[in-house]
């Protein structure tokens, strides 16, 4: 059984509807994927997605990304709201929300947002950002806060669904860590560093003992080693990134 991951498949773009419906019917069957978030804000678009994945792979695991809970072509009240039609969504289609046990692996989503913890908004990014304007919360919650509504849902590492389990892959939507973008990052482009994601999810992966932790959301694709955690962004991205973006999936690992 192989363990592959996609993220931020935007599939609000025909390009990449196209490439999700070309992917073979059969090669993936005994194959597990991993779906680190940002598929579409429309509902509909997110139901296909679900619906033809099925179809290809045994298994398919989900956390949601930012744009996924956008509200504006929703009937959603709030960004909550939206989470669990998602979440709903998902569910009813066999897409695992929660962790998955094959033999001595558990696989386990990681859910999250952002919460300043990577530096602070500037004004320039609370006017630019469109999840300011796209998303809606209840009263009362700032970004600190709705961070915390995702991550204290996530498993504890106590749990009996990680009895047994000898590697722990995990995953998000959100990055765990800041240093997990490159050098090459020009200055200008840094301003979007504060809302892209959490240290607590650095911590709660690594309580885990996460061994490997797939990311989206930066579109900056990367496999590299920190502190013995791999961790791996495959970004599909919009159509104008396919110059530096993979657009395929990546094999993360193999099972017995």
């Amino acid at each position: 059984m192989r363990v592959f991951a996609v993220s931020d498949l935007h599939v609000d773009y025909e390009p990449n509807r196209e490439w999700l419906g070309q992917l073979s019917s059969h090669d993936y069957n005994d194959d597990v994927l991993i779906l680190a978030g940002d598929i579409s804000d429309k509902l509909s678009l997110i139901d296909e997605c679900f619906a033809l994945l099925t179809r290809r792979f045994r298994t398919v695991l989900y956390v949601p990304g930012n744009h996924d809970l956008w509200i504006h072509r929703s009937d959603a009240q709030d960004s909550f709201e939206k989470y669990i039609t998602v979440r709903n969504v998902a569910t009813h289609h066999g897409v695992h929300v929660t962790p998955f046990r094959h033999g001595e692996l558990a696989i386990v989503p990681l859910l999250g947002w952002y919460d300043y913890s990577f530096g602070d908004a500037s004004d320039f990014l609370k006017s630019a950002w469109v999840d300011y304007r796209a998303c809606r919360w209840p009263e009362g919650y700032d970004d600190a806060a709705i961070t915390r509504f995702f991550t204290e849902r996530n498993i504890a590492p106590s749990s009996h669904e990680l009895d047994g389990a000898k590697k722990i892959i995990t995953f998000s939507h959100f990055l765990p860590r800041i240093d997990l973008m490159p050098d090459r990052i020009p200055a200008r482009h840094r301003k979007i560093y504060p809302v892209l994601g959490s240290t607590v999810l650095e911590k709660q992966l690594r309580q885990l003992g996460s061994c490997i932790h797939v990311y989206g959301h930066s579109h900056v694709n990367r496999h590299v080693i920190i502190d013995e955690v791999t961790y791996i962004n495959n970004a599909f991205g919009y159509p104008a990134e396919a110059h530096f973006t993979a657009r395929r999936l990546v094999h993360v690992h193999t099972a017995n």
